[in-house]
């Protein structure tokens, strides 16, 4: 038996890691190139020792290997002021979703798997359409953000 429990914690251990996938590390220049290109994007606004970011980072990395076209870019709130004043973003666990240029969704200290899912699919929507059950349910935020707002204060 005691040889048992390290082949099966290696096994979780390998299957855990490949389970998510890395965000990039966030830079103006892709950020607005992959805006250009009118994919979705999720912003995660993180810092290694916030407790809410590390649980939400696999839930972040479920979502991203789920959703190949998405983009994810992380934002390193200790070191990316610029970036921070931005997206203005004052929290860190801060996830911001886009449909190329339009802002569509921002939540801050949300751990729930669902709700960063239901997020995450606002990016995802083709050209920020909006999910008409969703809408008449007022569960959509308004497009807060494009491309010139980006250019001005990039």
């Amino acid at each position: 038996m005691k040889r048992a429990v390290p082949v099966v914690v290696a096994l979780l251990l390998g299957l855990s890691a490949g389970a998510a996938q890395a965000a990039e590390a966030f830079s103006k220049q892709a950020f607005m190139a992959a805006q250009e290109a009118g994919k979705p994007i999720l912003v995660h606004v993180t810092a290694p020792w916030c407790p809410t970011c590390r649980a939400q980072k696999p839930v972040v990395g479920m979502i991203e290997k789920d959703s190949p076209a998405l983009m994810v870019y992380e934002v390193d709130f200790d070191t990316q002021k610029d970036a921070l004043k931005d997206f203005n973003v004052t929290q860190q666990s801060t996830l911001i979703a886009f449909a190329g240029k339009t802002e569509t969704g921002r939540s801050t200290g949300v751990t729930d798997p669902m709700k960063l899912k239901e997020l995450a699919g606002k990016a995802t929507m083709a050209g920020g359409m909006m999910d008409k059950g969703m809408a008449e349910k007022g569960m959509m935020e308004k497009p807060m953000a494009d491309k010139a707002m980006m250019d001005k204060k990039m």
